[in-house]
């Protein structure tokens, strides 16, 4: 993207001939696909199309059938890989925000940090804080979920993955559960980490967003990648079939 000129570094994730059926379904179909650092990648596709299940796949909350995916020159789908080693590096935040119910904002932030990054409490809330501040929300420290509003807990979610310091953010339609009012707060968030340099893949239908962040965009269909190229690309030549069908229905 012109505006952009950002400097992408090495590849931090390589996908090799990655397939995960379930049952008789191929949900994902001998996909490659290499993401350099911090680069922003989003995912488009029908319902049903493999999206979710590829970011899962390299989360490794699905294990691949076959195939290969290295993370940051770690070989994830080797044997004895420590897979919590492994979570701690890549955030992922879901449609569903995930948060503990009986936690307030500043505690589900700080939880993971104290058992998985081993922090002191006054360091875990220190990082608690300024990322609250960051996602807008400083003044909601003390909250319980249910006295936030859906974007408002959206946000403590994508606080809660940042206070890891991944390597690697993943959001899987992080706004489709949300009212229409309450998406924009949630993508501004989105939108300053790809400024900011984080290596981003986003599975998401909010072609505003793609278009202000995405480096580069794939279309998804029955497990396999139908284009990739980039967003001004895809929008104005798309070289597919398929892909005009899907962009003649979701832009209006």
């Amino acid at each position: 993207m012109a505006e952009k000129k950002k400097q992408l570094g090495d590849r931090i994730i390589e996908i090799y001939d990655l397939r995960k059926h379930f049952g008789h379904v191929e949900a994902v179909n001998g996909v490659t696909l290499h993401v350099n650092r911090g680069e922003v990648v989003v995912i488009i596709g029908p319902s049903g199309s493999g999206k979710s299940t590829l970011l899962r796949c390299i989360n490794h909350l699905e294990t691949p059938t076959s195939g290969q995916i290295i993370i940051d020159g770690v070989d994830i789908t080797a044997k004895g890989v420590d897979i919590n080693a492994l979570r701690a590096e890549i955030g992922i935040v879901f449609q569903q925000f995930n948060l503990f119910p009986h936690l307030t904002a500043l505690e589900n932030i700080t939880l993971a940090q104290r058992v998985v990054r081993k922090r002191r409490r006054e360091e875990a809330e220190r990082i608690a804080h300024e990322l609250l501040a960051k996602v807008g929300i400083p003044e909601k420290a003390d909250a319980y979920p249910d006295q936030l509003s859906g974007g408002q807990q959206q946000r403590v979610a994508i606080a809660r993955a940042l206070a890891m310091q991944p390597k690697i953010m993943l959001f899987d339609e992080p706004t489709s559960a949300l009212d229409p009012e309450m998406i924009k707060e949630v993508l501004d968030v989105m939108l300053e980490l790809a400024r900011e340099g984080m290596t981003m893949l986003v599975v998401s239908h909010e072609m505003g967003f793609a278009r202000a962040a995405a480096d580069r965009m794939i279309l998804m269909d029955e497990g396999v990648i139908v284009e990739e190229t980039t967003p001004e690309e895809l929008f104005t030549a798309p070289k597919h079939e398929r892909t005009k069908q899907f962009l003649s229905k979701i832009l209006h």
